[in-house]
Parts: C-alpha cells; sequence; structure tokens
C-alpha cells in the first residue's frame, strides 16, 4: 500500500536537507500515517483506515461520513 492519506491525500514531500555547508542532498519528508480504526455509527462496524494525523484531526470536527465522501471512497468496500 502506497503511504498516502485514504482521506485527505496527503503523501511525501521532496525537499533538501542542507549542511551547515550549505551542500543540498535530496530528502523525502513523509507524510504522519497512522492505521486507525474509525467507528463508523450508520454501519454500526469498525473500518480501517490509512491516515495522517491531520486528517484524525479533521476527522473528529467533520465526521466519517462527511469526509469520505469528499474524498470519494465507497466506505461499503472497507
Amino acid at each position: 500500500m502506497s503511504r498516502k492519506c485514504q482521506l485527505t491525500g496527503k503523501k511525501a514531500n521532496n525537499g533538501f536537507a542542507v549542511s551547515h555547508s550549505h551542500h543540498r542532498t535530496h530528502k523525502l519528508q513523509e507524510a504522519n500515517l497512522q492505521w486507525k480504526r474509525i467507528w463508523w455509527p450508520q454501519e454500526k462496524r469498525w473500518v480501517k483506515l490509512h491516515l495522517s494525523t491531520k486528517a484524525i484531526k479533521t476527522l473528529q470536527h467533520k465526521g466519517l461520513e462527511i469526509m469520505a465522501k469528499e474524498a470519494g471512497i465507497n466506505l461499503y468496500k472497507m
């Protein structure tokens, strides 16, 4: 599975690690992804999703149904 948030689409960022002498080397800044079991009250079951920590905070505010609809995810297939 790719390292990408299933609800927000967050993924790695290409950047540089810059030393004191200003020598630049490529560095991949990965998103902070977590496997979370989210309770889906409509179906009365758990849904396991790969989420960024930002998405977990937003999920508490908006709710699972709304965020899945915005992301175009069919929760019945999860």
